[in-house]
């Protein structure tokens, strides 16, 4: 295998912005216009805010948080910490107040950058004092000790260029926390430079390409298919100005590379259907002279027309809405990878895609299945290790220095890897039998086009049971026609199941299972055993209940109307 010729985040800017200094690299929407940083002028502005880090106190391995929605200064405030030879800590602008506390005080941040967040409240109280504050120049942003535009006023004095050990801890990012507080995982120049200069081969980024950047910044996959294909490709990146404007920015960038999670491809099919109805889109494409405009008016309607290289990831994308977008020529393949790996495990080569997995494995990496079932992955962008944990650092690793995902997989014959569940996420039902609940979500999923979270639980049940939240297109609909789809649907499912794994019932959730109620994380997973016990009380209850489809609302009468008659 050739070993790859590595060199830092920091050296690529370095090289782009010598190598064309008036080029545009970010672009900021401000109301209806845009603003347009050059690698001159972000250079320029990064220097001055790395030097203000030093004044302050911020030396070599000092922990610098970001704490706001993606936005131009993100980037520069990332290359700031660099050039100051601090450690970056990412955070999610919508991270719960305990969690954000927590991270600031276990990373032991000296500063952080702040902009605009969801609940600033919470979030301005949940900062400790004794954490000095940079405010990014926008109106929403948290208050500040310093001010962005204050402190990038004129020329920086020191104009050096701080060349970082390739061994340097670089960043320290922490997982969404699934179970637990989250973990603070470890990177080093070395290990983000091994990813984003493998992607980079991979996917072919260039300074042609143009990116649009919304997933968040803290999340690696974020990190290593924008931020980094930026500095190590060249390409420009635009930025959502506010959820309100996303489908105007998009249009308006019209993105060369797209990048997303399943539930916003699920949004962007319901919002086509809302306007041209399945029937009609059927239609319409089986006409020779039409079939061509009204695929391109679709894309371009959707800002992807430009777009050569669209991809999924974070969580299971339904294979039918996979095949829905294949049929009006929007290819979108699947990856898959970790932040203990910055996302450099598998991916899917353009024109391959094999509904059902996540790609082969990626150039310059190592992947295979150990005995129990659990996938295994060894590159140069493995992580260091867990900050302040040895224990589980040493746990993460077997012997040969391979990653323990905590993922079970299969690697077909063609070397495409499907993953059938989560070690953790496996319950026993009370008739002793074990349960994967992540490959009978997905079927579940593809069965039906009214699911938009789902969470099937079983621990100690004599079956398992799911629990549903319908997408807005079930909600336009009558309960009656609802209940029998989804019942149709559960019928199809279990004949695809072992008798042990059938779902006995499936209960319609009332609301939305969301980041701010803590049953969602920052990347948009379930927090399975948060769900579980919030729900525990209702799913005892619906065992009183003999249909196979069950609303909420419905159980809480139903099981009230009983306690009356007892």
């Amino acid at each position: 295998m050739e070993a790859l010729q590595l060199s830092s985040a920091l050296e690529q800017f370095y090289e782009r912005e010598a190598e064309h200094p008036q080029k545009v690299f970010l672009r900021q929407p401000l109301g209806s216009s845009w603003i347009e940083l050059t690698w001159e002028e972000v250079g320029r502005q990064a220097r001055c805010v790395a030097q203000t880090l030093r004044e302050l106190g911020c030396g070599n391995g000092d922990r610098v948080a970001i704490l706001a929605k993606n936005c131009a200064h993100w980037i520069m405030a990332d290359l700031a910490i660099m050039m100051a030879g601090c450690v970056s800590v990412p955070l999610y602008a919508t991270q719960h107040a305990e969690a954000l506390e927590y991270v600031l005080r276990h990373s032991e941040t000296k500063l952080i950058f702040v902009g605009k967040v969801e609940y600033a409240e919470v979030m301005e109280a949940a900062i400790p004092q004794d954490i000095m504050r940079v405010r990014f120049p926008y109106n929403e942003a948290l208050t500040g000790d310093r001010h962005w535009d204050e402190i990038v006023k004129g020329k920086p004095s020191d104009q050096s260029r701080f060349i970082p050990d390739l061994d340097q801890l670089a960043t320290i990012v922490y997982t969404s926390g699934t179970t637990g507080f989250p973990k603070g995982v470890m990177h080093s120049f070395r290990t983000i430079a091994f990813a984003s200069i493998g992607y980079r081969k991979y996917l072919g980024f260039s300074r042609e390409d143009q990116l649009f950047s919304y997933l968040p910044l803290s999340h690696v996959a974020e990190r290593v298919l924008v931020e980094m294909m930026g500095l190590y490709g060249g390409a420009t990146i635009s930025f959502a100005g506010a959820l309100e404007t996303f489908g105007r920015n998009l249009r308006e960038v019209a993105p060369t590379a797209f990048f997303s999670v399943p539930r916003l491809w699920m949004k962007f099919q319901q919002g086509v259907l809302e306007k041209m109805p399945q029937e009609k889109l059927d239609r319409l494409l089986k006409v020779p002279l039409l079939n061509r405009w009204v695929k391109y008016k679709i894309k371009k309607g959707l800002g992807l027309h430009r777009s050569v290289r669209m991809g999924s990831g974070a969580a299971p994308i339904a294979p039918a809405l996979l095949e829905w977008f294949r049929k009006i020529d929007i290819e979108i393949l699947e990856g898959y990878g970790l932040t203990e790996n910055f996302g450099f495990a598998t991916s899917t080569p353009k024109g391959e895609v094999k509904i059902g997995t996540v790609g082969r494995v990626m150039p310059d990496a190592e992947l295979k299945i150990d005995l129990g079932g659990e996938i295994l992955t060894k590159s140069g962008a493995n992580t260091l290790g867990y900050y302040k944990d040895p224990v589980a650092t040493a746990m993460i690793f077997n012997d040969e220095g391979f990653l323990r995902t905590g993922d079970i997989g299969q690697i077909d014959s063609d070397g495409y890897l499907r993953i059938t569940g989560r070690v953790k996420e496996i319950f026993k039902t009370d008739k002793g039998k074990y349960i994967a609940p992540s490959p009978i979500e997905h079927k579940f999923i593809a069965e039906s086009t009214y699911i938009e979270q789902l969470c099937v639980t079983g621990q100690s049940l004599s079956q398992p049971i799911a629990l549903c939240v319908l997408n807005a297109m079930a909600r336009q609909q009558p309960r009656e026609d609802v209940t029998k789809a989804m019942a149709d649907s559960l019928r199809r499912l279990n004949a695809q199941l072992e008798k042990h794994e059938q779902i006995e019932r499936c209960i319609l959730i009332d609301g939305e299972w969301t980041v701010d109620a803590g049953l969602m994380t920052p990347t948009l997973k379930i927090r399975r055993h948060t769900i579980e016990a919030r729900y525990k009380d209702l799913i005892a209850r619906s065992s009183r209940i003999r249909d196979s489809v069950i609303w909420e609302e419905a159980i809480q009468l139903k099981t009230v109307e009983q306690f009356q008659h007892a």
